[in-house]
């Protein structure tokens, strides 16, 4: 059989590219992705709408292993631990694509997958006693921490440079900071922890 003239085009390949694109870069284009595929871009549209289809499908992508996990059952475990695994699995999707967190935070999230884990966390945050009008703010809290967290994966290894001599308490503070990985994996718990017991506190709930 003789071999095709042009690459096979498909949607998993043209997601793959640009998301290969974003972690190098931080970004992707239609005539990049094109290029990366060594296919002209007006066969793109054949498969994808839009610069946004792009994103949308890329959330889909890195969140697809969670996705294929057997559901949490949320009255299974008692809801500080539920939090803080669903938290875990959330942020564990995006460690390995810091990058691509920018882009994902620019437009309204469709996937089914990654839905799923609001609603977890919804059903958690009711049952840890929070009320329905603060259920939104709670989810959105974890969401900065975990978004933040990963965005914290492409920081510099030096983060604050004082002068010497000058904001002796901040200088005290960050030395012996580790890698941007360790510091992410830090703060992430330290914030995760805070969270839980913000929640305590607000519900006063005792254990």
């Amino acid at each position: 059989m003789p071999r095709p003239r042009s690459p096979q085009l498909s949607v998993d390949a043209i997601i793959r590219a640009a998301l290969s694109l974003v972690d190098a870069t931080g970004d992707f284009s239609f005539p990049k992705v094109a290029k990366e595929l060594g296919v002209s871009q007006a066969s793109l549209y054949n498969h994808i709408d839009n610069r946004e289809h792009i994103i949308e499908l890329m959330r889909g992508l890195v969140f697809s292993e969670f996705s294929a996990r057997k559901r949490l059952d949320p009255a299974g475990l008692p809801w500080d631990e539920a939090l803080r695994t669903l938290a875990h699995e959330y942020r564990d999707c995006l460690v390995d694509h810091p990058r691509l967190v920018p882009l994902l935070v620019t437009q309204t999230v469709q996937d089914l997958g990654v839905m799923r884990i609001y609603e977890d966390m919804a059903i958690v945050l009711g049952r840890a006693g929070l009320d329905l009008s603060v259920i939104v703010p709670a989810i959105t809290t974890v969401d900065y921490l975990v978004l933040g967290s990963a965005l914290e994966l492409t920081a510099p290894d030096v983060v604050w440079s004082p002068p010497p001599g000058e904001f002796p308490a901040l200088t005290a503070a960050i030395s012996g900071l580790g890698s941007p990985a360790e510091r992410s994996d830090t703060a992430f718990a330290f914030g995760l922890e805070t969270i839980v017991a913000g929640i305590r506190e607000v519900t006063k709930i005792s254990f």
